[in-house]
């Protein structure tokens, strides 16, 4: 079966790694432009593109995913399978008219559960207990097409947005050989997705991980390992300075929203409900360490309040 795999790391590079060892081998790799990274803002290239050097595949790494002279050479190789695996761009229809057999796409949530852009944050931040991995096919819609393959995964406690993220990726390699067995073989059905049952999440940006102390502090440590990595959970320290959450756990205590309770060995913050022990922070500028390391140095004092 001819496959073009279209990806972006780094969600995608274990994916591509399972497929260039396996009876799927990719005849052509697409992921975007290298770009420059570093203190020295040096054009260097990405994981994906580096596996594709390495394996002798060849690589296409379009500015548009609609330059016609990209278009062109896709039809050229004329695939059965086009494989996107947060590659990163829209595509028009044009594109996903090129495969003889179809056009699937890998998304880490259970569809139609979490459609659109940040599944595996919506997740933990609504508390599920239970996501995984979709294989779908590519519609114009998002993330609307219908189901081939789902495998379901449990979510962990205290897991991060960073840490299932990453199994996620690696449950899909599972997901996307068994796809694409079942479209070689033939035998590959597909199911409509429930439209009664959908729900979607929004993109983040820097706000979305401000630390609203009001809320209650169950909602709080859902937020806090959702927004780890990116874009952290942030609140403001009495003075000047801001703080990075990058774990918490919920704790008993109360008082006015964002008021610290305890800044002794361990750093427990009142919410609107509750309280919450920050177990792992980040001051600016500085490296991630314990709750009980930052106290150590901080000079901060129970009643001092956060993020006013």
């Amino acid at each position: 079966m001819r496959l073009v795999f279209l990806g972006s790391p780094p969600f995608a590079t274990p994916v591509l790694e399972r497929l260039v060892k396996s009876h799927h081998r990719p005849l052509a790799i697409v992921t975007k432009q290298d770009l420059p990274r570093g203190r020295g803002r040096r054009v260097q290239p990405s994981v994906i593109a580096e596996i594709a050097r390495r394996e002798a595949i060849e690589l296409l790494q379009p500015e548009k995913a609609t330059d016609p002279a990209f278009l062109d050479r896709l039809r050229a190789l004329e695939p059965d399978v086009l494989l996107v695996v947060a590659y990163g761009k829209i595509l028009r229809e044009e594109l996903l008219a090129i495969p003889r057999e179809v056009s699937l796409n890998v998304h880490p949530s259970l569809l139609p559960r979490w459609r659109g852009a940040t599944p595996v944050q919506a997740a933990l931040a609504a508390g599920d207990r239970t996501t995984g991995v979709t294989i779908q096919k590519v519609v114009l819609e998002l993330d609307a097409g219908d189901v081939l393959v789902a495998l379901e995964a449990e979510v962990r406690d205290g897991e991060t947005a960073g840490e299932l993220q990453a199994r996620m990726a690696e449950l899909s390699c599972d997901a996307v050989i068994q796809a694409l067995d079942l479209v070689a073989s033939g035998e590959a059905v597909y199911t409509p997705q429930d439209p009664d049952a959908v729900t979607f999440c929004k993109k983040l940006d820097k706000e979305s991980g401000v630390l609203d102390w009001t809320r209650d502090a169950v909602e709080l440590e859902r937020h806090v390992h959702a927004m780890n990595p990116w874009p952290g959970a942030r609140t403001t320290l009495p003075g000047s300075g801001e703080l990075t959450a990058l774990r918490a756990r919920v704790d008993e205590g109360s008082g006015a929203a964002g008021t610290v309770l305890s800044a002794a060995k361990r750093f427990v913050v009142a919410c609107g409900e509750g309280a919450l022990e920050l177990t792992e922070v980040k001051p600016a500028g500085k490296r991630a360490m314990s709750g009980d390391e930052f106290l150590r140095g901080a000079r901060l004092e129970a009643g001092a309040v956060l993020g006013a």
